[in-house]
């Protein structure tokens, strides 16, 4: 391994032998992340301005190399960046996702002393090694809890941090920042201790300076180059904000527009959506018996097509528990364009249909049509649910005022679903219990107690009877170009971009992630759809529903039989891993996928048109006396039976072809598509 030099001198002052160890623990680290050191004294404040000669390299994310248990710690240093680089260290330890990131942040200026920010601090929660079996208690069809999901209440009280924790850190907070200890508030869900300082207080209590932070387009925020807890605090805290984080890159997921006026406006880079490249359109053999609306389903799939591939019937129902909720981040719908839509191809939707606003955070919408925010990705998620589910209502959970949000117009959005997921936990109790989610990021972007946080937020939802349904992602088995590395694709142990690059929310174990599909322009609604693979014009040459498996998930107990049953009977053939707790070994053998991680996608069709299809079922149930179907991965791998396979296409990139799609659970399309009447049947059977 190559050496690199530790720096000549440390900026505060140190025993000799404390900073020989320092010197030695460098050289036997890998380059690559950042390390946490601990250290017998307070540090001054203005460390922050030394920290590039502190710069360690680590290799595990879970402590230094070489450490002392001996030594009179008193504190840790939890976030060190070179001030030239900003990293995603808002969970602890500091983590360092790649040094391939492209997204330049830049230190403005000192914010006033007496500017006031929102201090939150994730309390450690207990019980989690608890929540994967509660759920299958209540998910898995062979339960006898089946369908006896959890209350708020019962979640947050289940998983709650011990009071200890909220006295130790609430106690310590007040006399770090010298504030009173009733302003510190609990959250509902009990998980969060809240207080606004001021900027003074906050670097106080957290040894930090505070900055205005700028990136390469502009937009402003507040972060630090590093930051402290004592240690008696640290096993206490899972999070911190503000702290340190690079903005993750963001995409919107499967979505294809239709109409020729639906482009992009003038001067915005191109979404992703349909510049009418496949010429003159015929007929296509076997149209010509089908109604005048089925005959194009090739080309242009309406909600009569859904309807059609997919056996499902015109929706009767509306009742006030099962709402369909759509998030939504950084776009905004136009009424207009809904209208459009409706009078086109949802004549059974009258004009002015709107979702119910359940906005959070100051988001605001809707927008007019010719308004920047509005990229069309918002109304197709609408158009379409709208369309098949009606006269049941949609419930629209915009996420942040448009200043934040449209961070995600040039593709960045700040701690991805995170407001959305406070609110969820929060003052946001009911929650619909049918959602989709059309945005994600890649797996590589952010650290491993970031998402191990976020993942169990999904849990407590999951918990309470909720079907969270995200849209996998749209470059194949890599991710979009310029995430983590230029070309969407990992590098490691000696391979440049040609490893496989999982998604990150699609891989947590309790959501439902959903593949795309399509007809080709000369097949009609009697063919068998293949996986989503066009060319969409710059920008979206390579538009292919993604899939793989996961680097820091195991297959979870759910999905281990349909794996196992792939690989055995149709190995893909290609070089494999098995990563280690930490991730740090992908790409080693030159293997280019993780062989244990947990499969994506679980089904194939889009997120929007899956959550129509739950919620029609979850309306039939109400109507029998029974509640929502809640989680849906255990009863569709129990029940395979109930998709329609598909077995054509696969999901190139990464310089490979992928995974291709065959019989049974693949990495390409899962288990398959809805068949709408034998879902409902095998979810009424169920209690």
């Amino acid at each position: 391994m190559e050496e690199k030099e530790a720096p000549s001198f440390l900026p505060w002052p140190l025993d000799s032998s404390l900073e020989v160890r320092i010197q030695h623990a460098w050289k036997k680290m890998e380059l690559g992340s950042i390390c946490s050191i601990r250290y017998p004294m307070k540090p001054p404040k203005d460390i922050a301005l030394h920290a590039p000669l502190m710069h360690l390299e680590y290799a595990s994310m879970r402590g230094c190399a070489e450490k002392d248990a001996t030594e009179p710690e008193v504190h840790e240093v939890v976030a060190i960046c070179p001030v030239d680089h900003w990293y995603n260290t808002d969970a602890f330890p500091a983590h360092k996702p790649s040094s391939e990131k492209t997204h330049a942040m830049l230190r403005t200026s000192s914010i006033r002393p007496d500017a006031v920010i929102p201090v939150k601090i994730g309390l450690t929660q207990s019980s989690l090694d608890k929540g994967y079996d509660r759920l299958m208690d209540v998910s898995h069809p062979d339960s006898p809890g089946y369908g006896k999901h959890l209350t708020v209440a019962e979640v947050n009280n289940l998983f709650a941090p011990h009071s200890e924790s909220v006295d130790v850190v609430r106690e310590w907070l007040a006399e770090a920042a010298n504030v009173n200890k009733s302003s510190i508030l609990l959250s509902l869900n009990k998980g969060w201790l809240a207080v606004d300082l001021s900027v003074r207080e906050a670097e106080r209590a957290f040894s930090a300076r505070y900055y205005e932070i700028e990136d390469d387009k502009g937009h402003v925020r507040i972060g630090c180059d590093a930051c402290y807890l004592p240690r008696h605090i640290r096993p206490h805290v899972d999070y911190v904000t503000p702290g340190v984080k690079s903005s993750s890159r963001l995409k919107k997921r499967n979505v294809k527009r239709s109409s020729p006026s639906w482009g992009p406006s003038p001067g915005k880079r191109p979404t992703h959506w349909d510049p009418h490249h496949h010429g003159p359109w015929h007929m296509p053999p076997g149209a010509q018996g089908l109604p005048p609306d089925l005959q194009d389903c090739g080309r242009n799939i309406t909600p009569t097509c859904v309807r059609a591939l997919h056996h499902i019937p015109r929706a009767h129902l509306n009742d006030s528990v099962n709402s369909l909720g759509v998030y939504e981040e950084g776009d905004y719908y136009a009424q207009a364009d809904l209208n459009s839509f409706y009078t086109q191809y949802a004549p059974n939707v009258p004009n002015g249909t709107a979702p119910i606003p359940a906005f959070i955070d100051g988001a605001q919408a809707p927008v007019s049509v010719g308004d920047p925010s509005n990229t069309g990705e918002s109304d197709i998620d609408l158009d379409m649910t709208f369309s098949l589910i009606y006269p049941q209502t949609v419930t629209l959970y915009q996420t942040d005022d448009q200043p934040q949000a449209n961070l995600s117009l040039d593709g960045y959005l700040e701690g991805f679903l995170n407001t959305f997921l406070d609110a969820m936990d929060g003052s946001y109790c009911n929650f619909t219990y049918d959602g989709l989610i059309s945005y994600g990021e890649a797996e590589a972007d952010v650290p491993e107690r970031y998402q191990k946080r976020q993942c169990n937020e999904f849990m407590k939802l999951a918990l309470q009877g909720h079907t969270i349904l995200l849209a996998s992602g749209d470059y194949g088995v890599g991710y979009f170009p310029g995430d983590v590395t230029p070309s969407g694709c990992l590098s490691g142990s000696g391979q440049n971009q040609t490893i496989y690059n999982p998604g990150l929310i699609v891989s947590y174990p309790y959501i439902t992630s959903v593949g795309g599909t399509q007809l080709y322009a000369n097949q009609t609604v009697l063919d068998p759809e293949s996986v989503m693979q066009d060319n969409l014009g710059p920008g979206a040459e390579l538009f292919v529903s993604h899939g793989g498996f996961s680097n820091r998930y195991g297959a979870p107990a759910y999905q281990k039989a349909a794996i196992g049953i792939y690989f055995a009977d149709h190995d893909p053939g290609l070089p494999y891993y098995v990563a280690n707790s930490n991730a740090s070994n992908i790409g080693s053998n030159g293997g280019v996928y993780n062989r244990a991680g947990r499969g994506i996608p679980d089904i194939s069709l889009a997120a929007p048109l899956w959550a129509a299809v739950i919620t029609l079922i979850n309306e039939e149930r109400t109507v029998a006396g029974k509640g929502p179907v809640g989680f849906i991965n255990p009863v569709l791998y129990e029940n395979p039976g109930a998709l329609k396979d598909i077995t054509n296409g696969s999901n190139p990139n990464c310089g490979s072809s992928g995974f291709a799609a065959v019989p049974g659970w693949d990495p390409v399309t899962g288990l398959g598509m809805p068949d709408y009447p034998k879902l409902l049947r095998l979810f009424m059977t169920l209690p």
